[in-house]
């Protein structure tokens, strides 16, 4: 499904779905070199069972046009304006990684457009040390490779993953690659990585999110440990905690984890 957000078409996977606008909708946002796909489990559960689901693009990524956001405020604008084009008053946002601090941003920003808010690998401040900020920059293919060392806690997939033979580092480094080539000129891994870095907002944004929050984090997270949430979960009016036995890409190393973890909070909206 596209939409024209911006001046600019935004693409947004639906789960196979026509959107109806009886049903509640949430709106998934990846994390930095990662597109829709990361939510394929979750994305297609929920949208067989009576959730609209807008899994974006952030623009300048893969099927998405226009400049790629430079900070997480610019970032959660559009998620707003995707509201917006979507003709959506009300949604649920789930972000992981920076995606999670773009969909924190936007609920305080807006706080009457959501009504739920999942945080699934996230962290305050959400530094990334200068050592992985200028490989990003200078060396993006080493950086993709020591980012996904960092990421994961197995080599091999769950059975609800994608199947018997899936490489998680191997996946997961192809996908960093595709989204990285599908925007050359932008350097989207090194403008990520610097905006989740330079990021100052968090606490006094938690703080105002009016909405329940849920933090979905991974035991085994080296990329945005748990311990590194705990502002953000002490600032929320409305929280509640999972923990997965997880690294940072929980979405694909524990999928029934965190798909769980959605249903059983999204349940009252539905």
């Amino acid at each position: 499904m596209y939409l024209t957000v911006n001046g600019h078409k935004t693409y947004c996977y639906t789960g196979g779905k026509a959107f109806n606008p009886d049903q509640p909708t949430v709106v998934f946002i990846h994390g930095v070199l990662n597109d829709h796909s990361v939510w394929i489990l979750q994305t297609r559960y929920l949208a067989h069972h009576h959730w609209n689901v807008l899994a974006l693009d952030l623009p300048g990524h893969c099927k998405s046009a226009g400049p790629p956001p430079l900070s997480v405020e610019e970032a959660a604008q559009f998620v707003i304006a995707l509201l917006d084009a979507a003709g959506v008053k009300k949604a649920a946002l789930v972000g992981h990684s920076f995606g999670a601090l773009v969909a924190l941003q936007a609920a305080a920003s807006a706080p009457d457009r959501v009504s739920q808010l999942v945080q699934v690998g996230t962290a305050f401040p959400m530094k990334v040390s200068a050592a992985l900020l200028e490989s990003s920059l200078k060396d993006p293919q080493q950086a993709i490779d020591m980012v996904n060392v960092y990421s994961h806690s197995t080599l091999a997939p769950p059975p609800s993953t994608l199947g018997p033979g899936t490489w998680l580092y191997g996946g997961s480094r192809a996908l960093m690659r595709r989204v990285l080539a599908s925007n050359a000129e932008a350097n989207l891994f090194h403008r990520g990585f610097t905006a989740c870095d330079s990021y100052l907002a968090g606490d006094a944004a938690m703080a105002s999110v009016q909405c329940p929050a849920l933090f979905v984090l991974g035991r085994r997270d080296q990329m945005t440990q748990p311990r590194a949430a705990q502002s953000l979960m002490n600032a929320a009016v409305h929280a509640k905690v999972v923990t997965l036995d997880a690294g940072h890409q929980l979405m694909t190393e524990c999928p029934d984890g965190v798909l769980g973890a959605l249903l059983d909070f999204l349940k009252p909206a539905a």
